[in-house]
């Protein structure tokens, strides 16, 4: 039998559950709230107004009920869009971000430096992250949000705070310290793959609850959607699409192996079979129809195509969804990825991120909020 729930453990899961049912509607009454979490009206009342207090919450002025219905008009309960925000970060191989959302998921602030970081020192790059972040400290502050906490970005394994593996970066065991002002929840550091999966799930175009997000940029990553949840595998490392050998020839991968998809069909093998330099260059090519660009997207598509075949048929998703430099390159990669699917008997919905290269960061940033809404206790002990 479990032990006796004690007092603050019940009322942190009675705020998590009203706070939830306030995220969830939108916009929802006392009554309907109560309705929502079982909880008695005295109860809500009393959660209601630490969460309006800590600034998470707001409550309309009470309104008359429409169609002319008798009795008391409600006051309207509503995610305080002025209260907590999430910083997220993002470390990629050839860029630098930094965005902010409110508790509501809008974005407040976002600013994307183009890097190359292969080959830099860890801690230049971190130091240029850092700064990064100072900045969007300081708009969020300007707006007088209130910081919650920040999750990293990282084009490899995370474990706790530090990256343990990014081979495109060819770095190893690497402590992310960031100079950020105390906040609640602290710094988290996730696999940038996982968290473009979950800023689809949570901002993107409308998903099924099981889906695979692909993330094309110069690596190729997945993030794997199973109900609505994200499925990490046991050692944290499902998803390692671009790691999947399609050519056992092919030439070798920063991972160790030979003929990894990343390595064929991620954004410098594209753009070098395109002979051009930039994707924006590789954008324009394709648009005015150049065959050397139209192909060497084309020939990508159908590698990524029979990647995926195999886990569509391994995990039967709903759908694909092409993010990162995927989605920008849709018009003409989806057919030959579609092609590539129905090849191999594997027939997923095929869908285009809204998000594109912002996935992975709104995700860190989305992840922050999300740990708001599932543990407002530790929001208002701050």
């Amino acid at each position: 039998m479990a032990g006796p729930v004690q007092h603050a453990q019940m009322r942190a899961s009675n705020l998590a559950l009203v706070l939830r049912a306030i995220a969830d509607a939108g916009t929802i009454t006392r009554v309907q709230t109560a309705t929502a979490t079982g909880l008695t009206k005295s109860s809500i009342s009393g959660q209601v107004a630490d969460l309006v207090a800590a600034g998470l919450v707001e409550e309309t002025e009470a309104v008359p009920s429409r169609g002319g219905d008798r009795g008391r008009p409600s006051a309207m309960l509503t995610l305080h869009r002025h209260g907590a925000a999430g910083l997220g970060l993002e470390l990629n191989v050839d860029y630098l971000a930094a965005l902010v959302v409110d508790l509501g998921g809008t974005v407040r602030y976002r600013h994307v430096v183009t890097r190359d970081n292969r080959g830099r020192p860890p801690a230049e790059v971190l130091d240029e992250l850092a700064r990064l972040a100072d900045e969007a400290v300081a708009a969020t502050a300007e707006q007088r949000l209130t910081l919650a906490g920040a999750c990293v970005a990282v084009p490899g394994a995370a474990d706790g705070t530090t990256i343990s593996r990014a081979p495109n970066l060819g770095w190893a065991d690497v402590p992310v310290e960031l100079p950020l002002p105390a906040t609640p929840y602290g710094l988290a550091i996730e696999n940038e793959a996982n968290l473009a999966a979950l800023g689809e799930l949570w901002f993107g175009a409308p998903a099924p609850p099981d889906f695979v997000h692909v993330s094309g940029e110069i690596g190729i990553g997945a993030g794997i959607v199973v109900a609505g949840e994200l499925f990490r595998g046991a050692h944290a490392r499902a998803g390692e699409l671009g790691h999947v050998v399609v050519d056992p020839d092919g030439p070798a991968c920063s991972c160790g192996g030979r003929g990894c998809l990343e390595r064929l069909a991620g954004l410098d093998a594209i753009l070098a079979a395109a002979e051009v330099s930039s994707r924006g260059e590789l954008e324009q090519r394709c648009a005015a129809g150049d065959p050397a660009a139209l192909a060497a997207v084309a020939d990508a598509g159908r590698l990524v195509g029979a990647a995926l075949a195999s886990a569509t048929n391994l995990l039967d998703p709903q759908a694909i969804v092409l993010g990162g430099v995927f989605a920008a390159l849709a018009p003409w990669l989806a057919p030959a990825v579609t092609d590539s699917l129905a090849a191999h008997a594997a027939h997923p919905e095929l869908l285009v991120s809204r998000l594109g290269a912002d996935a992975a960061v709104r995700g860190a940033a989305g992840s922050v909020i999300r740990r708001v809404i599932d543990d407002p206790a530790t929001f208002l002990a701050r």
